[in-house]
C-alpha cells in the first residue's frame, strides 16, 4: 500500500506536519500509524520521541487527507476495529502520553481532547448511498434532467493540474470512455491505480473515480480505494445485517430484500435494496421508490408477481431469453443497487432454484407469515395461485419437509389420500374377522360377527367362552 522513507521530519514541508494516532478498541492503547500490510493489518508502533521518525505523516487538512485517509481506511480489514486521530506532528508523543491517561482513567478534559483530535469514518464512504438515502426527493423537472443524461459538471470546471498529484490525466480518462461518466456525475466502470505522495509516505492504491460538488461548485475529485472485502459487520444507515444478508451479498452481490433504511438528517425511513460495488467491495443502497421495473426482458414478459419480486429486489428465474449470442435461454434477474440497472445472475452467483435463498419462496411464489408458521407445524397448505412458465394459475398441495428443509408438492390433497388408504382402527379389526377369519387376542374365543366399531367381546358370555381352555376349537364355528 504505501513505501516509507526515513528522512528527517524537520525536512518535511508545514502541510504534511500532522501525525495519524490510532487506539485498539479492544487493546486500549494509543499508538503511532506506520501504514497498512498487504493483508489489510494495521501497523502501528509505540508513540515515543524514539519511534517518531516511523510516525505517518499526512496533509494537515484538504482533500489530499480526504483522499488519503479515505483509501486507508477501505484497505484495512476490520476498520470499526480503530478509533483514529490527527494531531500536529510537534505535539505527537505527547498528545498520545495525554490520550493513553484518558484510556486509563476517563475525565471529561481527557475526553475532550480524544473528541478534538477524532478523526470520524469518511464521509464520502457512503457518498453514493446519501444520494438515494439522505437527498430530497428530485423535482420533475430535476429528475427529467438525470433521465436525459445531462452533463452534471464542465470539464474546464476541473482542476488537472492537482489531479495530475494522484497520477490521474484527462487524455486518459478521454481515451478510456470514462471522462463522459464523471461529468454526467457518474463514477468510473473501472479502478485506476493512483498515489498519494506525502513526501514521507506514498500511498498507491487501485480505486474507483467520482466527482462530488466542492465548496465553489466546481468537481473535487473522489477516490473510492478498493477494500479487502466489504464491511458488513457494522450498521448501514441503521440497518443491522443478518447472516442471511450477508451470505447472499457476499455470493450475488446482492442482498435480495428490502430494508428500511435510516436518513440521518431528517430521521426518514426509506425503503431500499442494497448491492456490494463489485470494483471496489464498498455497500451501496438505492431507493425501491426509484427502481424501474420493465415489462419485459430479452422477450419474456414478466407477471405480476414478478414484477413484484424484482421490485422487491429479489431474483426471478426466467426461461426462454433471448440472448443472441448464448445457447443458454434461462437465468435469474435482479436489480444491482450498484449499476442501477438488471443484472443476469449466472453459475456460482444464480439463487438455488426453487428456494431463492428465501425459505418463505417456492414454485414462484413467496408464503405469508402466517402460511410460512402452518407449513413449519407440519400442516398442508392448499395454494391455489401458482404459476405456471406462461403465467397460467394453477392449484396444488404443499407440506414441508423437515428433513431435507424443501417442500413436498403434490396436485391431490395427500392427507385425503393417506385417510382413504388407512381406515379406522376399530374398521379394520371388523373387517379381519367377519370377512378373513383372522382373531387377534381380544377376539380369539368370539363365534359371533362382530358388530361395527367391536373389537372385544360384546357380553359376559362371549367373555367366559373367551376364557375357557378346554372349549373345543371344532366347535368355535359360526351358528348356522
Amino acid at each position: 500500500m504505501s513505501e516509507q522513507t526515513n528522512e528527517n521530519p524537520q525536512q518535511y514541508p508545514e502541510q504534511l506536519s500532522d501525525m495519524l494516532l490510532v487506539m485498539d478498541k479492544e487493546k486500549k492503547k494509543i499508538q503511532a500509524v506506520t501504514g497498512v500490510d498487504e493483508n489489510g493489518n494495521l501497523k502501528t508502533v509505540d508513540a515515543t520521541k524514539k519511534n517518531q521518525s516511523q510516525f505517518m505523516r499526512v496533509d494537515r487538512a484538504g482533500d489530499l487527507f480526504t483522499n488519503f485517509f479515505s483509501n486507508l481506511w477501505r484497505q484495512l480489514k476490520d476498520p470499526t476495529h480503530f478509533s483514529f486521530f490527527k494531531v500536529p506532528a510537534k505535539e505527537a508523543v505527547e498528545t498520545a502520553k495525554e490520550m493513553q491517561k484518558q484510556v486509563n482513567t476517563p475525565t471529561k478534559e481527557g475526553e475532550a481532547v480524544m473528541a478534538k483530535h477524532e478523526v470520524k469514518e469518511p464521509k464520502e464512504q457512503q457518498q453514493e448511498t446519501k444520494k438515494d438515502v439522505e437527498a430530497p426527493q428530485a423535482t420533475p423537472e430535476t429528475q427529467q434532467a438525470k433521465e436525459k443524461n445531462e452533463y452534471r459538471y464542465k470539464a474546464e470546471d476541473v482542476d488537472w493540474n492537482y489531479l495530475a498529484q494522484f497520477g490521474i490525466n484527462k487524455e486518459r480518462l478521454e481515451k478510456d470512455g470514462q471522462l463522459d461518466l464523471l461529468l454526467k456525475g457518474y463514477k468510473t466502470n473501472k479502478v485506476y491505480p493512483t498515489s498519494v505522495n506525502f513526501g514521507a509516505v506514498i500511498i498507491r492504491t487501485d480505486a474507483r473515480l467520482g466527482f462530488q460538488d466542492g465548496e465553489d461548485g466546481k468537481p473535487v475529485l473522489m477516490m473510492y480505494g478498493v477494500r479487502h472485502e466489504p464491511n458488513l459487520k457494522a450498521p448501514f444507515f441503521g440497518h443491522e445485517f443478518t447472516k442471511e444478508d450477508r451470505d447472499n451479498l457476499l455470493k450475488t452481490g446482492n442482498m435480495g430484500r428490502v430494508v428500511e433504511l435510516t436518513n440521518r438528517k431528517t430521521g426518514e425511513k426509506i425503503p431500499s435494496i442494497i448491492s456490494i460495488d463489485h470494483l471496489t467491495n464498498e455497500v451501496i443502497a438505492f431507493r425501491q421508490d426509484r427502481i424501474k421495473v420493465p415489462d419485459e426482458i430479452k422477450g419474456v414478459k414478466l407477471t405480476e408477481d414478478q414484477k413484484r419480486d424484482f421490485k422487491d429486489g429479489k431474483a426471478v428465474y426466467l426461461e426462454g431469453l433471448d440472448f443472441k449470442n448464448s445457447t443458454n435461454k434461462n437465468a435469474h434477474v435482479q436489480f444491482n443497487a450498484d449499476k442501477k440497472y438488471t443484472e443476469f445472475l449466472f453459475g456460482d452467483k444464480a439463487p438455488k432454484q426453487g428456494q431463492e435463498n428465501d425459505p418463505k419462496y417456492y414454485r414462484g411464489k413467496t408464503f405469508s407469515d402466517e402460511q410460512y408458521k402452518q407449513l413449519t407445524e407440519g400442516k398442508t397448505l392448499c395454494i391455489s395461485d401458482f404459476k405456471d412458465g406462461q403465467g397460467n394459475p394453477y392449484k396444488g398441495y404443499v407440506t414441508l419437509n423437515k428433513e431435507t428443509g424443501g417442500y413436498n408438492f403434490n396436485f391431490k390433497n395427500p392427507n385425503a389420500m393417506k385417510n382413504k388408504a388407512q381406515p379406522a382402527e376399530t374398521h379394520k379389526t371388523q373387517v379381519a374377522v367377519n370377512s378373513n377369519g383372522k382373531t387377534n387376542e381380544a377376539t380369539k374365543h368370539v363365534n359371533e360377527p362382530l358388530k361395527p366399531e367391536q373389537q372385544t367381546p360384546k357380553n359376559k358370555t362371549q367373555q367366559q367362552r373367551q376364557n375357557d381352555p378346554n372349549r373345543s376349537t371344532k366347535s368355535r364355528g359360526v351358528r348356522r
